[in-house]
């Protein structure tokens, strides 16, 4: 299959690239600058455009394109790129895509945040919109992937683990000098999935005839206490000290401290196991280790 990523420098992207060429796919990625090779190609997502032949030359497109949520404080100008960097994105990819074209297949990035905060009840992709400015985006963007004319799936993306970057990545310094700890009460919920079980669900979804919101986690959520604990066990260093949420407001502001670090997400990811899909990684104990030996 010869597939598009927008994205691809990315963490997922970068991820999901080598899977799938490791497994026999022609990847093109779409990038910014000039193209370098014969597996690029440039595009312009805030001016709509892509270098011909745009998208008519293959067969499956994946949006990964979006400004990270939690790299920065939620000023006013960070929410309007946060909102700009992933609608137009897609709806650059939207309009190239052509009905009854060579390209049968899009899966476009979203997330859990869709949800909102959902305390201790568990969801699944026929829970309703939550409150705030995470699932009014999210819910923006999954409506601006609805326009694209070829079946489409929403990735309603967790907590990746992998120690190359994200939110792992970010952790694992401070945990391994002893600084790690849960954030506020610590009874928030936490839905994550491995890195190598994301890229093969990835790989799943091309084939399926899925389409609309799929949950990419992992199908056991855990409390941020539970996780805090266990990534410290993963490192042999203690997690004992919980982050003083002053701290953490004065650093990244109340709105955004509120909605991406202590509000809690406990998700199932229906869609998918009932895809037949198979975890490598279900258990948190032994996906950390796995990245952490990574």
């Amino acid at each position: 299959m010869r597939i598009t990523i927008a994205g691809a420098s990315g963490l997922l992207g970068r991820a999901t690239a080598a899977h799938l060429r490791a497994t026999g796919h022609e990847v093109l990625a779409l990038v910014r600058r000039e193209a370098s090779g014969p597996d690029e190609r440039r595009w312009d997502p805030d001016s709509g455009r892509i270098a011909a032949p745009g998208l008519a030359d293959v067969d499956a497109v994946i949006n990964f394109s979006g400004a990270g949520i939690a790299d920065a404080r939620w000023s006013v100008e960070r929410k309007a790129e946060l909102r700009s960097s992933r609608l137009n994105s897609t709806t650059t990819l939207a309009a190239a895509l052509e009905p009854g074209g060579r390209c049968r297949r899009l899966l476009n990035g979203s997330a859990i945040g869709f949800y909102g905060d959902t305390g201790e009840t568990m969801v699944d992709e026929g829970t309703p919109q939550g409150a705030g400015f995470l699932a009014q985006l999210v819910a923006d963007w999954e409506r601006a992937a609805h326009a694209a004319p070829v079946p489409t799936a929403y990735l309603r993306t967790g907590q990746v683990l992998t120690t190359e970057g994200g939110f792992l990545g970010k952790q694992r310094l401070p945990f391994q000098l002893g600084l790690g700890g849960r954030l506020g009460s610590g009874r928030q919920f936490l839905s994550w999935i491995h890195v190598d079980d994301y890229t093969r669900a990835i790989a799943q979804l091309l084939d399926s005839t899925l389409t609309g919101p799929v949950n990419l986690c992992g199908p056991n959520p855990v409390t941020n206490a539970r996780f805090t604990a266990a990534f410290a066990q993963a490192l042999n260093r203690p997690a004992l000290i919980p982050i003083p949420l002053p701290a953490l407001r004065l650093m990244f502001g109340s709105e955004m401290v509120d909605e991406a670090l202590l509000s809690g997400t406990r998700v199932q990811p229906r869609r998918l196991l009932d895809d037949g899909f198979e975890f490598d990684h279900p258990e948190l104990d032994e996906a950390l280790a796995s990245v952490a030996r990574g």
